[in-house]
């Protein structure tokens, strides 16, 4: 199963170095049965690039509460074997938790597919959403107006032979 890992470039330099991307339970994304219904198609592509947004949305979030981290979104694409991810049916149709997943046991940064990120033109509009994303959790349409504003920014996909250059970003 392919999940999405929400990160930061700090947490990324931190996998690069042991190696692990988790070692379970933590937090991903995948095309969940509540996001199909959610979003309405069948087609995979589509599918899971709405599950890399909600990783991306995730990784906005670890941002907010890591302000000395450089402001761009990062999401390891990574496969895992069937069974390693869990999506709570108790949240299944909260849309907070769309797509999301507890990912179990150990998870090698080696079996990752992909790392998306941000490019440096997008780091205002990041930080700008992440400064912005408590008020819009809290109903503040023009705070929303805001952390929308950082999904105008598309994250670029880059090999995993090129996390050795990423990992530099976070310096």
């Amino acid at each position: 199963m392919r999940v999405y890992v929400p990160l930061t470039l700090p947490g990324l330099a931190e996998a690069y170095k042991t190696g692990e991307l988790g070692t379970g339970p933590f937090v991903a994304y995948a095309v969940t049965p509540a996001l199909r219904e959610w979003y309405l198609s069948d087609d995979i592509e589509e599918l899971e690039y709405a599950a890399l947004n909600r990783a991306a949305l995730g990784s906005l979030r670890l941002l907010a509460v890591h302000p000395d981290a450089p402001r761009r979104r990062v999401v390891v694409a990574v496969d895992v074997p069937d069974g390693t991810a869990h999506a709570d049916p108790d949240r299944g149709l909260d849309p907070a938790a769309l797509g999301e997943v507890q990912v179990s046991g150990t998870v090698a940064l080696a079996k990752a597919a992909a790392v998306h990120v941000d490019l440096e033109d997008a780091e205002g509009d990041v930080s700008a959403a992440a400064d912005a994303l408590p008020a819009a959790d809290r109903g503040d349409d023009d705070a929303q107006f805001v952390v929308d504003g950082a999904e105008d920014h598309e994250l670029l996909w880059y090999a995993t032979q090129e996390i050795p250059n990423l990992v530099g970003l976070a310096d």
